[in-house]
């Protein structure tokens, strides 16, 4: 398998070079010369096999023979190996908890898996490598976990101050070694800004060996189909695919739900779960797509006014616009919507959802009364415990820390104050060597 780059202006990459590179040299993304078929024996008998197999069986066509097949085989089980239920809330609706890794959100597949690959792929290299990332409040905490003292990675994780919760800055910033967190005082965008800065700065790349770990990243990218196959495996009605709503931010989630579907995966329609920061439910409307800055919200992780994985949603559509509206639509979710949703569904049903999956939940709920036929399910990305003050606010319900989070709980807070601006994040990486 070979990839592209989506601005279709640089050399194809296999997918150990994809990894590495992160980003393409054209500034575009990489994307797969062609979506492979799961076999529809697969489809059909879920069931017979076990998660790890059926997540080597997805994602071996992408990798290739870039990593044997006995190896990558021990990756993805080194990947999955942690539960991913399916909870029924009401009658129509299920919540896919993406929760139960070591980071209790849905990052943790991605992170686990590029963080094997490249080991991997560096092993019998000299010269270290650096992983550079944005984070709006997840990300960083899964990528700090799946590199922690992976030897030969430096990892330098980007984060919006004081706009991610106090668990998950505590999961970017305590774990020191070869983790370093950077706070800068702006947005997420302007985190991102500067990591896709760096990559395309020739100067600092070729002094640097730099790959990145946001799903821009193949490596983070494509095993997040993974959910969507284990899902399908514990979904009831196979005769009736399910509604299946993300809560959205980069679009890199929602992006390889889709690619699953394209692949063979049963699957109704797709929505767009978004906050506020909703330029994808503008485009859907209007067919103009245009970045704005993000406004901060209670779902952190989704407050992105500029989605980097969006282009490959219309790669995946070949860029034909009503293809694409077909299978996608869109919401968009007031923080005083998701609060109210987070209380009311406590009450009624006893189910306790972040703000993320409250997004989620709700963007479903309204889907399928105008469809009252269909089924379907959310994404629920973060564990509760994450977002204290609003659901705490709203269920009147102590949220306890996992025994997992204490010790780290109790750990010194560790990163350096950064004011937004490429060339702050350059010097730093520069004397870093």
């Amino acid at each position: 398998m070979n990839y592209y780059s989506t601005n279709k202006k640089a050399p194809v990459a296999d997918f150990r070079e994809a990894a590495i590179k992160g980003q393409a040299p054209d500034k575009g993304l990489y994307f797969p010369e062609r979506i492979p078929q799961v076999d529809p024996e697969l489809i059909r008998n879920l069931d017979d096999y076990s998660n790890e197999e059926i997540a080597f069986r997805v994602i071996q066509p992408y990798v290739g023979a870039t990593i044997d097949e006995a190896q990558l085989f021990q990756i993805v089980s080194e990947t999955v190996n942690f539960p991913i239920p399916l909870v029924p809330v009401t009658d129509q609706i299920s919540s896919l908890e993406l929760f139960h890794g070591p980071t209790l959100a849905f990052k943790d597949i991605g992170a686990r898996f590029m963080s094997r690959c490249l080991g991997y792929f560096t092993k019998d290299r000299k010269e270290k490598i650096t992983v550079l990332v944005a984070t709006s409040g997840d990300t960083g905490g899964a990528v700090a976990n799946g590199f922690f003292n992976v030897e030969g990675v430096e990892v330098v994780i980007l984060y919006p101050s004081g706009k991610v919760s106090p668990v998950q800055e505590k999961q970017l910033t305590t774990l020191g070694h070869n983790i370093q967190a950077l706070e800068v005082s702006g947005t997420f965008d302007d985190c991102q800004a500067m990591v896709k800065h760096a990559f395309a700065d020739p100067e600092l790349t070729q002094k640097l060996f730099l790959t990145s770990a946001n799903s821009i990243n193949v490596a983070r990218w494509l095993p997040q189909q993974f959910y969507y196959f284990f899902a399908y495996k514990q979904w009831q009605c196979k005769d009736q695919p399910p509604v299946i709503a993300v809560p959205s931010g980069n679009f890199g989630n929602i992006c390889a739900g889709i690619l699953a579907m394209q692949s063979g995966l049963p699957v109704k329609h797709f929505i767009a779960a978004c906050n506020v920061n909703d330029i994808v439910s503008a485009y859907l409307t209007t067919e103009i797509l245009q970045p704005r800055e993000a406004v901060p919200t209670l779902s952190n992780a989704m407050d992105v006014g500029n989605p980097s994985n969006f282009v490959r949603i219309l790669e995946i559509f070949n860029h034909q616009f009503p293809l694409l509206k077909d299978k996608l639509s869109s919401a968009t979710i007031s923080d005083a919507a998701t609060e109210q949703t987070i209380g009311e569904v406590f009450r009624q049903f006893h189910y306790t959802l972040d703000p993320h999956g409250a997004v989620g939940y709700l963007s479903l709920a309204n889907y399928l009364q105008k469809h009252p036929e269909q089924k379907g399910m959310f994404l629920e990305t973060a564990h509760p415990v994450k977002f204290p003050d609003a659901v705490e606010r709203n269920t009147k319900e102590e949220q306890i820390i996992p025994a997992s989070l204490e010790p780290m709980m109790q750990q010194p807070k560790q990163s350096i104050f950064m004011a937004p601006g490429y060339q702050n994040l350059k010097e730093y990486l520069w004397n870093k060597v």
